[in-house]
């Protein structure tokens, strides 16, 4: 039976429509875990892909990255959608199409059919700040929302390194199909819950979407995704589609712009663009992204999977001594930030987060040399705890509590581009000063000490911009 019948226009929280908060958070979890299966249940599964379907890793390679980036783009505006007709609305459907992309893509007998699959699960891209708008209409005490905005985001930075582990074992006890049949399942579990278990509700100045302003600025982020996917593979990259596509990317911006100041129903107002709030915020999520995503994603698995210059672990290895103890220590510390930021301020822990990740990583490049597993171990973990569990976190509070009343959706979409667009930009970044700063002998780290000494740079960065990041008064507890 539906908690609620008639949506409610609201912007702002407040006057929350009664449903039990236990029962609404069991359901944005469910479905936050749906999309966290199609985002990291499958990295185990890539081999099996290759064998069964006859395709080259690169091929593969760009079913993940198709995946990404169609979740960067829908994200951009789905939010806003669900302002204007409804947010359980919107991410029931969002969580329906991710479960049709996920049989799409178990039924698969080809590169091009599973290419299609990701595409349709990439529609699920913005489930978590739709989550935390929902959560935020409801929960209207500052440090309660703050725990539970924890639990919630904590979710995805991986569920413990669970969703990785059985996605290796179904992949190699049941093939790669398994692994598509297990996420549509816990996709259709998740539609009906929040169908039937949430409230609905809009925003109270929405009435129009802005389709001509959403398709510039997809085309634009798009453009700009693809150029640094391109960019990526360095020497064998084309530098000439990459100019091209940058170029694309700034006129199609351009227009948008002009398009939002002529709009009577923008998708984002340029005066909102224009505000500290918006700019300073999707700046240092952007740097945060790109110091840090590439070295913990990339850099440090494959330092430890380096037989030469690093430890020489299988990549199973190296998942249980970083990546696993990464996603749980954010996991644990995710709530706990959450109720920090809104006891003691957002930008306050927000930069305790930072500080400590740009620690946690200096102590990597001082301690990697040492050749040393419980070292790699503790490094992991802290990175975990101070950017996982702490600046993840409230990077991700802060694009919904200071996202205007009028058009709550906008800055938890555009966030969510900075997040994707962070991530892309640092393994773009990070890599090329690896590989130009690498020394000729293959036995020495000095390309992996770069490449974490550019992330360290970077992250400074982003202390820097988050002090422009204004104070989000009303989502602090006040005593």
């Amino acid at each position: 039976m539906n908690v609620s019948t008639a949506p409610r226009t609201t912007g702002v929280p407040g006057g929350g429509s009664g449903v039990r908060i236990g029962v609404l958070v069991a359901a944005l979890l469910t479905a936050c875990f749906a999309f966290q299966l199609n985002a990291s249940m499958l990295s185990p599964a890539l081999k099996s892909i290759e064998d069964s379907l006859g395709a080259s890793s690169a091929e593969v390679g760009m079913t993940q990255t198709a995946f990404f980036t169609s979740a960067a783009l829908f994200s951009l505006f789905l939010p806003r959608l669900g302002d204007v007709l409804g947010r359980r609305r919107v991410l029931a459907g969002m969580l329906a199409l991710m479960a049709v992309g996920c049989v799409v893509a178990a039924l698969a007998t080809s590169i091009p059919m599973l290419f299609a699959g990701r595409i349709i699960q990439g529609v699920s891209g913005p489930v978590v700040p739709l989550c935390l708008i929902m959560l935020r209409v409801e929960v209207t005490e500052p440090k309660k929302y703050g725990t539970l905005l924890g639990v919630i985001t904590a979710v995805n930075g991986g569920i413990a390194g669970v969703d990785s582990l059985a996605g290796g074992y179904l992949a190699d006890h049941h093939g790669f199909q398994s692994v598509f049949w297990a996420m549509a399942v816990v996709a259709a579990l998740a539609t009906a819950l929040v169908a039937t278990l949430t409230p609905e509700s809009k925003a109270r100045a929405a009435s129009k979407m802005d389709w001509p302003g959403v398709a510039l600025l997809v085309v634009s982020v798009g453009a700009l995704l693809i150029a640094l996917n391109e960019a990526g593979k360095l020497a064998a990259a084309n530098w000439a589609m990459i100019a091209v596509l940058v170029v694309l990317a700034a006129a199609a911006f351009a227009l948008f712009w002009r398009t939002e100041d002529r709009s009577r129903h923008p998708l984002v107002a340029t005066r909102h663009l224009k505000q500290r709030a918006t700019w300073s915020l999707l700046l240092t999520t952007v740097l945060t992204m790109t110091g840090v995503f590439a070295v913990m994603n990339g850099l440090i698995p494959a330092f430890a999977q380096d037989a030469q210059a690093g430890l020489g672990m299988s990549a199973e290895q190296s998942a249980w001594w970083t990546l696993s103890p990464y996603a749980l220590a954010g996991l644990a510390m995710g709530p706990v930030a959450g109720r920090l930021a809104a006891t003691f301020g957002y930008g306050r822990i927000l930069r305790l987060g930072l500080v400590g990740s740009v620690g946690s990583v200096v102590l990597m490049l001082l301690t990697m040399h040492g050749q040393s597993h419980v070292l790699l171990l503790v490094t992991s973990l802290l990175v975990g705890v101070t950017y996982a569990g702490v600046a993840n976190i409230v990077l991700n509070g802060l694009g919904i509590v200071l996202s205007p009343g009028e058009n709550p959706g906008f800055l938890p979409g555009l966030n969510a581009g900075a997040f994707n667009l962070g991530a892309g930009l640092s393994f773009a970044a990070l890599y090329a000063v690896k590989t130009a700063l690498a020394p000729a002998d293959p036995a020495s780290a000095g390309g992996y000490t770069a490449g974490m000494i550019a992330g360290v740079v970077i992250l400074a960065l982003a202390i820097a911009t988050s002090f422009l990041i204004p104070k989000p008064v009303a989502a602090e507890a006040q005593d």
